[in-house]
């Protein structure tokens, strides 16, 4: 048994005892009710079940939750698919994801939308050409799958994400 305590969306969970081999994934769903984060395929490839981990210095990067085990988090800050919004106002991401229809059953769109929210916050510190803009969202998304073919879908919508807010992401007068 280990004692777990890590800060999830901005609230203190812990300590709590759980068993050494139970997965972050098991935890979020099983102890807290959070059931936004999925398991898909059970081998850290498909990324639906990824959740953003904040690092003290400031950088965020995503970590799959269903290979990892909830010990391996203990004094973490991070972030789940329940934690984007604020109260009933979504993000500017979200919005982007149900205007471009970017999921069909759904399954992956957190793991797309973590991934999407940690590239948005790169950028926000360190800007990309307009021209690298395609490229540097295909890299970011890469290695989640969508069994739906969602993928064009996810991508246009970050993409409007930067571009709405272009002085933010791009690198101005490029």
């Amino acid at each position: 048994m280990t004692k777990l305590s890590l800060t999830i969306n901005g609230r203190a969970h812990g300590p709590v005892e759980v068993r050494d081999e139970l997965s972050m994934n098991d935890f979020l769903r099983e102890y807290l009710g959070m059931t936004g984060t999925k398991f898909g395929c059970g081998a850290a490839q498909c990324l639906s079940c990824a959740v953003i981990v904040d690092d003290p210095d400031g950088t965020s990067y995503t970590s799959p939750t269903c290979v990892a085990s909830a010990a391996s988090f203990d004094g973490k800050t991070i972030r789940t698919v329940e934690g984007h919004a604020k109260g009933d106002e979504l993000t500017a991401l979200q919005k982007a994801f149900i205007r471009h229809f970017a999921f069909q059953c759904g399954y992956c769109t957190a793991g797309f939308l973590n991934e999407g929210q940690v590239l948005l916050e790169r950028l926000a510190k360190a800007p990309v050409k307009r021209a690298d803009l395609e490229n540097t969202i295909t890299e970011a998304l890469d290695g989640h799958i969508c069994r739906c073919t969602g993928y064009i879908k996810y991508h246009e919508a970050v993409r409007d994400v930067i571009l709405a807010d272009s002085r933010r992401y791009l690198v101005a007068n490029q």
